[in-house]
């Protein structure tokens, strides 16, 4: 046994209490930062109701925002886990298919054309459709491939061809004000405004992220290659459509509540990773809390300097990403 690897498991023994440790006092704090301060005593008292204007603020505002925010970082960080072992590429992340980009395009042509008026429902649904079709594009263009490498292509190809779609709504619809911040927010990513509709959009990431545990140990074998994983036993060809349905289930309803929301499943589950190691029975629940935290705390950053998260995300994660590429070799 190595250095490296002893050293992870010392971690691995305290990672999840502290995980979980970390998460609760983000929570807290996203409940009581803002307008109106609120101590832990008085969040209380708002979640039983004894304080009604604290109880207004949460129950109407905050909670519902933190809520979207966990499932949104889970989510994606979750979906990162999966592809960094389905591309045994640890720069690989929820954006590689196109299917944030195919949700953001949803949104925006439903914006475009002035059906995101008719319901509160009508701009998810289009984003998970775009997302979905985004994702099955991929899927149909890379089938005669020889694999990764043709999927990755097609990922990028597919990436391209969803902004210049964004960018055709932007550029040829007459849009009033509101369509137009409302296409922002798409585009940026953000958890303004978010209320409890979303919350329950968002809950089917839990069931995702139950169906995805137990594949823990395929996904150490598939780390080793498809050809080892096969001869241990993994059906290779189901692993791989489950892992991608999944990704794109969770990374799907993430977009469709928050819009584009970068970088949280590259960051995450690397920093895992390096500290814990590869097992990934261990690292799906921590990918999920730290995923969770890791949005929180770019939401309450966000807020004390008057920006979506979706660019906290991007200030943090572009620098990470450039130090992850001087790092491979």
């Amino acid at each position: 046994m190595t250095a490296t690897t002893a050293g992870q498991m010392r971690r691995a023994a305290y990672a999840l209490p502290v995980a979980l440790g970390l998460l609760a006092v983000l929570m807290v704090a996203a409940l009581g930062v803002g307008d109106l301060p609120l101590s832990p005593a008085r969040i209380w008292a708002g979640l039983r109701h004894h304080d009604e204007l604290a109880a207004t603020v949460i129950w109407n505002i905050r909670l519902p925002r933190m809520l979207v925010g966990m499932a949104v970082g889970a989510a994606l960080s979750a979906s990162g886990l999966v592809m960094q072992a389905y591309f045994r590429n640890s720069l690989a992340s929820p954006g590689l298919l196109g299917v944030s980009s195919g949700g953001a395009a949803g949104a925006v042509v439903a914006i475009g054309l002035g059906w995101a008026t008719v319901s509160l429902l009508v701009l998810p649904v289009f984003a998970i459709v775009g997302a979905f079709a985004a994702t099955g594009a991929v899927l149909i263009l890379a089938r005669r491939g020889s694999g990764t490498e043709r999927l990755l292509l097609a990922g990028v190809a597919l990436n391209a061809l969803l902004g210049a779609v964004t960018s055709f709504v932007l550029s040829n619809f007459t849009l009033s004000y509101e369509r137009n911040a409302q296409i922002i927010f798409w585009l940026l990513g953000g958890l303004e405004d978010r209320a409890w509709i979303h919350v329950w959009i968002a809950c089917p990431v839990v069931i995702a992220a139950a169906l995805l545990w137990p594949l823990g140990r395929a996904m150490d074998l598939l780390s080793l290659g498809g050809a080892e994983a096969q001869s241990l036993g993994v059906d290779v060809r189901v692993l791989r459509r489950r892992l991608i349905g999944l990704a794109t289930v969770m990374t799907a309803l993430s977009t469709a509540v928050s819009g584009t929301v970068g970088f949280v499943g590259l960051i995450v589950p690397h920093i895992l990773r390096l500290l814990v190691g590869p097992e990934h029975r261990r690292l799906v629940p921590l990918a999920l809390i730290g995923g969770a935290a890791f949005v929180l705390a770019c939401d309450l950053l966000g807020r004390g300097i008057s920006v979506r998260v979706g660019i906290v995300t991007s200030l943090v994660g572009g620098p990470f990403f450039l130090w992850l590429l001087r790092r491979s070799p």
